[in-house]
């Protein structure tokens, strides 16, 4: 059987996840643990195959939760095939399970197993500031500098090629745009979910928050991007994009994939014709491009009335204004919900959902979004299970 391991995602109630918090360096160490490294290495007691399912025994707990993607390594024998990523079917304090081919039997090895990493690369370093770059080499490959030098906040900025981590080619934006921590300097964490692929990814901060949000209407996360959206150019070299938050103000949502439409705080690399610099782009969706992802009215309440159905559409870019350019592409994985009422009744806190229609057979993450400085207002909805991509 084969079960994708490409999207991969991981939240802050892991058990030792990494802490974002106000101060310097917390997002290049949670990005490092996400992006290149994982978290959470876990030894396993005893493994065992039985009827396609592999159970890793194990003592005290783990960072693994249902369908999340664990790294497995050290296994021997006719096991090692085992070894890498698996999609985690049920996890509990006492054993991690998942889906497998092997025929029934023990397995043997000093097994571990951690957070799977998305496996992109950290380029260039220096103190409280790194360069990441996807390794796939299907996509375009840019480069992402995150300054976390700022207790509060990262500055992001994306370039098409650098050197070293101060020098680069084609820097969008400039002054780069701004991941927001925490609302004040400090050592306590807050909320964060993160999710992406082999080409991107999307950093889910609520910098108001507490770790996990405490009451059904919590503080909402804001939704940044780093990465390739999906073209509808095909080969598209200059499809990488960048989203985050225009200003220092961290409760300003312009360029949040769920609730903006604004043209400030999201951009392309480059217009699908290839020439020139970075574009800023816009966002579109089936509804309210101006209202919060499930707090907008445009087809009415949730549940549905006619089948207690979910409505859902992806998320269109631009790459300038949508009215005089049409869409370049979708954000991938990432969708909108033009109705009110879903914060009510999935609440703020990230959570599993089964996609059904189109969607049938993969899971969707909700949270609340909407609002930083306060209650969130709606829900934003990211496919967790994958691919995004096809080809």
């Amino acid at each position: 059987m084969t079960v994708s391991t490409a999207v991969k995602w991981a939240v802050s109630s892991m058990t030792g996840a990494p802490t974002l918090n106000g101060t310097a360096g917390s997002l290049i160490a949670l990005l490092d643990a996400f992006l290149v490294n994982g978290f959470g290495t876990k030894a396993v007691d005893s493994a065992q195959v039985t009827s396609g399912i592999c159970r890793l025994a194990i003592t005290g707990g783990s960072a693994a939760q249902d369908h999340c993607v664990i790294q497995l390594a050290g296994v021997t024998g006719d096991g090692v095939v085992l070894n890498g990523n698996q999609r985690v079917k049920t996890a509990v304090a006492s054993y991690v399970e998942f889906a497998c081919d092997l025929p029934d039997g023990p397995l043997s090895g000093t097994i571990t197993f951690k957070i799977a990493p998305l496996g992109w690369e950290k380029v260039f370093s220096k103190t409280n500031v790194a360069v990441y770059r996807s390794a796939d080499p299907a996509g375009t490959r840019a480069y992402y500098r995150v300054d976390d030098t700022n207790a509060l906040f990262a500055r992001v900025t994306m370039y098409e090629s650098m050197s070293d981590v101060d020098t680069g080619v084609a820097a969008a934006p400039s002054a780069g745009f701004y991941w927001h921590k925490r609302q004040a300097a400090g050592a306590t964490g807050v909320y964060w979910a993160l999710v992406g692929d082999s080409c991107l990814f999307y950093p889910l901060l609520s910098p108001a928050s507490a770790t996990s949000p405490a009451s059904p209407a919590g503080y909402g996360v804001r939704g940044s991007w780093a990465g390739d959206i999906n073209s509808y150019r095909s080969g598209d070299a200059w499809c990488a994009g960048l989203g985050g938050a225009p200003t220092t103000t961290y409760s300003d949502l312009s360029g949040c994939v769920f609730s903006s439409s604004m043209g400030t705080g999201m951009l392309l690399q480059r217009q699908s014709h290839g020439i020139g610099n970075a574009s800023t782009c816009t966002r579109w969706v089936a509804g309210s491009t101006a209202s919060v992802s499930g707090a907008d009215a445009s087809l009415g309440a949730f549940p549905s009335r006619a089948d207690n159905g979910l409505r859902l559409c992806p998320v269109l870019l631009s790459d300038g204004d949508m009215l005089a350019a049409g869409p370049r592409g979708e954000l991938p994985g990432v969708y909108h919900c033009a109705q009110t009422g879903v914060l009510a009744v999935f609440g703020a806190d990230a959570a599993l959902r089964d996609g059904q229609g189109v969607l049938a057979g993969r899971k969707l993450m909700s949270f609340g979004v909407g609002a930083l400085s306060g209650a969130a207002t709606g829900c934003g909805f990211v496919d967790v299970t994958g691919p995004w991509r096809v080809g």
